[in-house]
């Protein structure tokens, strides 16, 4: 059979996993976890179509890296699943979360070979410890743990999810408006990532890759009159500044190019359009304080920057150790890893001509290392 489509659910904001890195971020190797599952997924069975959920600001980045189908999720479980099922048109659909990881193939195999048995298909776990219940002790034979993925018939889930109430799971919704739903022994190594000791439990993860990613970025901003001037997050004494949407911090902007480059996310006209008026003769250095928290709930850390600024005026050596404070404040890393360095044009030209400023930088940054938090 081959008319099943895969939703997989990774819009959520991973608030209960507790660390700056999401865990639909943590690498494997070198993929992110929501491309890990998905080509799991993938190599198991032939899907119609695969749909993803995602955030809004991380939906363009994530598209950077698949070319699944990759769309907006919403504040909810249920909305991001009602979302993804407007692109579905197959019989059935199978939907499980990015952070139940570790689901083997054959059972994935097993689960579709129910397809016509229910409206939906429901994978559980027995309970072996006692079950109290609003202080009453109640037959835990009686008690399923529900877990994903669940497959399902489509039209059936679309309309069960469009009552007016929440529901937690596919199985609960399809119910409540009658369907059929068959249950099936599920597996205890299909832990769900949801706390850090979670990590524990996830064997089948390999630690990520201990590469090194690099990423250069050049900017150039010609003078312009009666603007103040910012350079490496610093205010410069000077009659001009740079002509540009933003401040026009070009040492700042040239670092951006830098650190997204290096995460494969674009550049900073992605980012920050010169098109949307809010960013408007913006502080660069909220766009770079962006930047790091981007890039570190995407699961990269900074090793080190090195900027190369070459100008003819300002005289960029008295600011040097200002602009790497500044910019280590900014990105929480050591201000022995920002070089500034500072260059003339030796009067040649447009920089020579004391027109404007170029600014070249470079940044090296590694995956986070989410074994650190399993235990010994």
């Amino acid at each position: 059979m081959s008319d099943i489509s895969l939703v997989l659910l990774g819009a959520g904001e991973s608030s209960r996993f507790k660390l700056n890195v999401k865990k639909q971020w943590i690498r494997v190797g070198d993929k992110p976890l929501w491309l890990y599952v998905a080509k799991r997924f993938e190599d198991s069975f032939n899907f119609k179509k695969i749909v993803i959920t995602s955030t809004k600001d991380e939906l363009p980045l994530m598209k950077k890296f698949a070319d699944f189908e990759i769309i907006e999720g919403g504040k909810t479980r249920q909305e991001s699943l009602l979302n993804a099922l407007k692109k579905i048109d197959s019989k059935y659909v199978l939907v499980s979360d990015i952070a139940r990881a570790c689901i083997k193939k054959d059972f994935i195999k097993k689960i579709i070979s129910f397809a016509n048995g229910a409206d939906s298909i429901v994978p559980y776990l027995n309970v072996s410890d006692t079950v109290v219940y609003q202080n009453e002790t109640i037959n835990r034979d009686e008690v399923k743990l529900i877990q994903t993925p669940q497959l399902s018939k489509t039209s059936m889930l679309k309309k069960a999810l469009l009552q007016d109430r929440i529901f937690t799971d596919d199985s609960s919704a399809i119910k409540e408006i009658g369907g059929e739903v068959k249950y099936i022994l599920g597996d205890r190594e299909h832990h769900k990532l949801t706390y850090i000791e979670d990590l524990n439990y996830l064997n089948c993860l390999k630690a990520p890759s201990n590469k090194i990613l690099s990423g250069i970025g050049i900017d150039i901003h010609p003078f312009v009159k009666n603007k103040p001037m910012y350079l490496g997050g610093v205010k410069i004494e000077e009659d001009f500044g740079f002509k540009a949407h933003s401040d026009g911090d070009v040492a700042i902007h040239s670092i951006i190019d830098a650190l997204l480059g290096a995460a494969n996310f674009g550049d900073i006209g992605e980012i920050f359009p010169d098109s949307d008026e809010k960013y408007k003769d913006v502080d660069s250095k909220v766009l770079l304080k962006y930047v790091k928290n981007l890039l570190q709930k995407c699961g990269y850390e900074i090793i080190n920057i090195d900027v190369s600024i070459i100008a003819q005026i300002p005289k960029i050596s008295p600011f040097k150790d200002s602009m790497q404070k500044t910019l280590s404040k900014i990105l929480e890393i050591e201000k022995y890893k920002i070089n500034i360095k500072a260059t003339t044009a030796e009067k040649l030209g447009f920089i020579g001509r004391k027109e404007g400023v170029m600014v070249l930088s470079t940044a090296n940054l590694k995956y986070f290392d989410w074994q650190k938090m399993r235990k010994a």
